[in-house]
């Protein structure tokens, strides 16, 4: 693709940013998808999921224009490995977004209601920690005009340990949820029981995978 192509001529670091943004796109696709589980509409949830998986391929497209096309003479601030690397962790993102749709499409999630203000709250702080990430990509390019360094260098630092705070509450979270899961375990069907520690797994991957990203750019920094 040639805008991909282009993308490395203006920066290194807009492709991934491209890329990133696809991935948000996944996350908002989801973020709707999870808000109309109140309604227990099977055929909304499968409609958005399949739009959802629809923005999972887009992101699927970009990452691999970005593999073909990234230059084997382009001069990089960072590894080309670290490079490739923070593209497959924003890739795996986007498949956790896809594969929570498409669980929630195999069975409604019994005892909603009941669950649904754990669930929530360990949906959001799980979102809260890709929004971190996100934010933290958006920095890279502030962070080559200052060349790793400076006060630019310094407020990633902190942005990353804030994201790191916020996938440790998620998994909190979601320690609480999956408690209240299993104390309603006689009331579940077992189909019911395994979806909720299904989605709640991938949900939570959405987070680990999501300070892991923060991580590799701190990562690039500490070796600056």
């Amino acid at each position: 693709m040639l805008t991909i192509a282009r993308l490395f001529g203006q920066s290194p670091f807009a492709p991934l940013q491209t890329h990133m943004n696809k991935v948000g796109s996944c996350v908002e696709k989801l973020t709707v998808l999870i808000a109309s589980l109140a309604s227990a509409d099977m055929k909304t949830i499968q409609k958005l999921s399949t739009e959802l998986s629809e923005l999972e391929h887009e992101a699927d497209l970009t990452k691999n224009d970005i593999r073909n096309h990234l230059p084997k003479s382009i001069f990089l601030p960072i590894d080309r490995g670290q490079f490739l690397e923070i593209l497959a962790v924003q890739d795996s993102i986007a498949d956790r977004t896809e594969e929570v749709g498409i669980l929630l499409t195999l069975h409604p999630l019994e005892n909603y209601p009941i669950l649904a203000p754990a669930f929530t709250e360990f949906y959001g702080l799980a979102l809260e920690t890709f929004n971190s990430s996100l934010k933290i990509m958006r920095e890279v390019v502030e962070l080559i005009e200052s060349s790793f360094g400076g006060i630019e260098a310094e407020k990633v630092k902190t942005m990353v340990e804030e994201t790191a705070y916020k996938e440790h509450r998620a998994i909190l979270a979601k320690h609480a949820l999956l408690k209240q899961v299993f104390a309603s375990g006689n009331s579940l069907a077992p189909p019911a029981f395994y979806l909720w520690m299904k989605v709640s797994e991938a949900i939570s991957n959405i987070a680990e995978a999501s300070e892991r990203l923060a991580n590799r750019i701190r990562m690039i920094l500490e070796l600056k």
